[in-house]
């Protein structure tokens, strides 16, 4: 991909996989920045609001196995322009809420919708690229999940320039269902079934499959993904990690209001900043790792955890606005580094024929992570009477401890391994 200026089918489909991405995450996070009124509308609590925001992960991790079944079965073309039709319609259906359980039942639904999206992405990215190119075009697409939480406070501003806060959801269905027409028309389940791609390039998308790391055998779906032996290695590293992950992302806000004593413009600056340098990050993540690192690519994910522990540590300790700035910045920038890095291992040793399920997994263990992290970081800081000492030593202890797991998995691809079909 980015080896040859020459453009091609495989870049089309990224470019569909970048825009979705962005109206996923985006369509997510715009709660984020409505929940104060959606509380004084509705009259929520703070713990309601908590819930509230949290009920999405719940439905979003419940199908990410389901999801990349889906996938394996019937092809990413139709599980995801489905997918994004249903997820846009309940994400819509918020804005029309009246009670707590009416909007609880649809952010939950949302949640359902929008996690079998992930692991259609990486099947997707599995078959359109050849293995030394997944790593950078995987990064593609994960970098516009950043640049989608750094744009909905931008959608929520304009909307709301002229609306209400049940205008911003609204406004989520068009695009939602634009876009997946566009999914519909220009991605295949497979390049060798689109007209589109000359010989040329599907030579180009093979010629470098080599055998999969795996003694599962052959076979398909969740009892022959579970047979996979890195499956639950990768399983607790992506967990552990984002429980550090998820409660710097969900709490920097509140830390940098409470704690650091910041109005409420200085957070919105300043709280965007690790967004858009984790674009930068995983970007430069997905390149670094095809292009120095493809022999070993457990390198670049273990010093991009060391760096994200040390900045999380110098952020807590930072002792003036600029350097705490700085250092939270850096904080985001590499842990996006690390999720292109993470991701470019079992995209390049697993099988294609179970990517849809594995990855589906794999992103379960991330989602669950997401889902209790802000509990425990509240709990902790609530416990410790408002000091955020206790949480951001979980924080940092779990990424550390995500380190030490990424050791068990393997460095690259086997070439001994048994041979699956290119096209399964």
């Amino acid at each position: 991909m980015i080896r040859s200026h020459r453009w091609r089918t495989r870049h089309t489909v990224l470019s569909v996989l970048f825009i979705t991405a962005i109206i996923s995450f985006m369509d997510r996070m715009v709660i984020s920045a409505v929940i104060p009124f959606i509380a004084k509308d509705l009259e929520l609590t703070a713990l309601e609001s908590g819930v509230l925001m949290s009920v999405f992960f719940a439905g979003y991790a419940l199908s990410q196995v389901p999801g990349g079944m889906l996938a394996d079965r019937f092809g990413v073309r139709r599980v995801t322009a489905l997918a994004m039709v249903w997820w846009s319609t309940f994400a819509a259906l918020t804005g029309a809420a009246t009670s707590l359980s009416f909007m609880l039942v649809a952010r939950f639904l949302f949640g359902l919708g929008e996690g079998v999206y992930p692991a259609s992405a990486f099947k997707a990215v599995a078959v359109w690229f050849p293995a030394k190119e997944r790593a950078t075009a995987n990064a593609v697409k994960l970098a516009a999940t950043p640049l989608g939480g750094a744009l909905a406070p931008l959608l929520v501003v304009a909307v709301m320039s002229f609306g209400t806060w049940r205008t911003v959801f609204y406004a989520l269905f068009l695009p939602g269902v634009i876009v997946a027409i566009l999914f519909w028309l220009l991605v295949k389940d497979d390049p060798s079934r689109s007209p589109k791609v000359s010989p040329e390039e599907l030579a180009e998308i093979t010629g470098d499959e080599r055998p999969a790391v795996s003694t599962a055998g052959t076979g398909v779906g969740l009892a022959a993904a579970l047979r996979e032996p890195g499956i639950l290695r990768y399983f607790l590293v992506l967990f552990t990690f984002n429980i550090g992950n998820w409660g710097f992302t969900g709490w920097l806000p509140t830390y940098l209001v409470e704690a650091r004593g910041f109005s409420a413009v200085e957070m919105g600056v300043s709280a965007s900043l690790p967004f858009f340098a984790a674009t930068v990050g995983c970007l430069f993540g997905g390149w670094m790792s095809d292009r120095f690192f493809s022999d070993n690519r457990r390198i670049p994910i273990i010093a991009t955890q060391l760096a994200a522990a040390l900045f999380l540590y110098l952020t807590f300790t930072a002792s003036s606005v600029i350097v705490l700035v700085v250092c939270q910045t850096l904080t985001g920038f590499f842990l996006s580094v690390f999720s292109s890095t993470f991701w470019a291992l079992p995209i390049t040793t697993m099988p294609r024929s179970l990517m849809g399920v594995l990855t589906g997994l794999i992103n379960m263990a991330g989602q669950i992570a997401a889902f209790l992290s802000p509990i425990l970081v509240g709990f902790l800081v609530g416990a410790a009477g408002g000091d955020f000492g206790t949480a951001f030593a979980l924080m940092i202890g779990s990424i550390l401890m995500s380190c030490a797991l990424v050791f068990t998995l393997p460095r690259q691809r086997d070439d001994d391994a048994v041979a699956e079909p290119v096209h399964p």
